[in-house]
C-alpha cells in the first residue's frame, strides 16, 4: 500500500452505522490524473465512500492513502482535496470573488497569491464577468461553476464531486458535463465523481466503479462495462433503455430458448460451462437489426410490435420474444405500427450470457 503511482488508494475499508454495514471490505486504487466515477443507485454506498476519502466520515476498519500518504485519521483540511457538493453551499452575503477567496484568506495566504488563483479559476470556468455578483443574482449553472471554482482555487491533488449536477435541469446538466470534462483535460488532476446518472458516468469517466450494497460490482472503462458486464446487475444498470434478458438453457449446441436454439459461435466465454446451464442471454436494443439485415443475421426470428416510442433520432419498439418483453431500436424515420409482425435478428457473439444461479457472466 501507499505506492506513489496511485493518487488515491482505499484498502479493505469497512464502515458501519450501528449494525448496518454500509461499506464492506472495499479496496480500490485510483491512478494519478484519472477521472473515476462511482456509479450506483441510491443507498449503494458511493457518497459514503467519497465522504470517507474526504475525511468527513471515519472508517470502521481499513486504510486510505492519498499520494502515498496514509490519511486514514487526518482532518479533511490536511488531505489535499477539494470537494464540490450537490448543494452549492455558497455564502449569500459575499460576492463570487468573496466566495472564491474566503478559504484562502482564512488560511492566511498572501493577497497577491489569492488574486492570482481567483483570476485563474474564473478564467478556466468562464465566470470572470460574474466576480462582483452575489449568488442570488446567478443561475443554477453559474452557482455550480462558482462552487467548482472554490475547490479549484485550493490547488489540490484530488477533486471530489458529490452529484454536483443533480439539482440542474437537463440542458444545463449536459452543458456543465462538457465543462467538467474540459476542466479535467486542462488540469489533469485526479477526479473522483459520484453520480447515479449513467450518462454522466459513461461520458466523463476514464474508469467506472459500479457499486451495489457497499461493494464494487465491476471496475472498468465505459466500453468494458458496456460491452462485457461482469454480472446481470451491471448489465441491467448500464444502457438506456436497458438490456433485454431472455431465459433459456445453455448447452453444447447453443442457447435453447423455448422452441429456438440460438447458436453461440464466436461468443467469448468468460468461464467454463458444462452440461445444461440455466442462463439468461442479454441483448442490447441497439444490437438488434430488422428487415433484410435481420434475415442475414446469425440468429433471426419474428416479433409482433406492441408499442412504438418515437424519440426523434430513433424509435424504441416493444414486442415479445419467447414470452418475455423485448425492446429494439429503429431509425427515427422508419414507419412501424403496433400489430405489425416484423423480422428481427442479432449476432449472439456480441450478446452477454449470465448464469441464472449466480447472475455472473458466463
Amino acid at each position: 500500500m501507499g505506492q506513489p503511482s496511485y493518487s488515491v488508494e482505499i484498502h479493505k475499508v469497512d464502515l458501519s452505522f450501528g449494525s448496518v454495514e454500509v461499506l464492506k471490505d472495499l479496496t480500490l486504487s485510483i491512478h494519478e490524473g484519472e477521472f473515476l466515477v462511482l456509479l450506483g443507485s441510491s443507498g449503494c454506498g458511493k457518497s459514503t465512500l467519497l465522504n470517507c476519502i474526504a475525511g468527513l466520515l471515519d472508517v470502521s476498519d481499513g486504510q486510505i492513502f492519498i499520494k502515498g500518504r496514509n490519511v486514514t485519521w487526518e482532518e479533511p483540511s490536511h488531505r489535499g482535496i477539494g470537494m464540490v457538493f450537490q448543494s452549492y453551499a455558497l455564502y449569500p452575503q459575499m460576492s463570487v470573488e468573496g466566495n472564491l477567496s474566503f478559504g484562502l484568506k482564512n488560511a492566511g495566504m498572501p493577497k497577491a497569491e489569492i488574486e492570482k488563483r481567483v483570476a485563474r479559476a474564473a478564467e478556466i470556468l468562464q465566470i470572470e464577468p460574474l466576480l462582483k455578483r452575489k449568488p442570488a443574482a446567478l443561475s443554477g449553472g453559474q452557482r455550480q461553476r462558482v462552487a467548482i471554482g472554490r475547490a479549484l482555487v485550493r490547488d489540490v491533488d484530488v477533486f471530489l464531486f458529490d452529484e454536483p449536477l443533480s439539482n440542474l435541469d437537463a440542458k444545463l446538466r449536459a452543458d456543465l458535463r462538457v465543462e467538467i470534462k474540459r476542466l479535467h483535460q486542462t488540469l489533469k488532476n485526479t477526479m473522483i465523481y459520484v453520480t447515479h446518472d449513467q450518462v454522466e458516468a459513461m461520458t466523463l469517466a476514464d474508469r467506472i466503479a459500479i457499486m451495489k450494497g457497499g461493494a464494487v460490482q465491476q471496475l472498468g472503462s465505459p466500453d468494458e462495462i458496456y460491452n462485457r458486464p461482469q454480472n446481470k446487475y451491471v448489465a441491467d444498470f448500464i444502457g438506456s433503455p436497458s438490456m433485454n434478458f431472455v431465459e433459456g438453457t445453455l448447452n453444447g449446441s447453443g442457447m435453447r430458448v423455448t422452441d429456438h436454439t440460438i447458436p453461440m459461435n464466436g461468443y467469448a466465454y468468460s468461464t467454463k460451462h458444462s452440461g445444461e446451464t440455466p442462463s439468461w442471454i442479454g441483448i442490447r436494443p441497439e444490437q438488434v437489426v430488422t428487415g433484410e439485415a435481420a434475415k442475414a443475421a446469425p440468429f433471426s426470428t419474428t416479433v409482433e410490435v406492441e408499442l412504438v416510442e418515437p424519440m426523434g433520432s430513433d424509435k424504441l419498439v416493444w414486442g415479445q420474444f419467447a414470452g418475455m418483453p423485448f425492446r429494439f431500436r429503429m431509425d427515427g424515420q422508419a414507419t412501424v405500427l403496433p400489430g405489425e409482425v416484423m423480422p428481427l435478428g442479432f449476432d449472439p457473439a456480441v450478446a452477454s450470457l449470465f448464469d441464472r444461479a449466480t447472475e455472473q457472466r458466463i
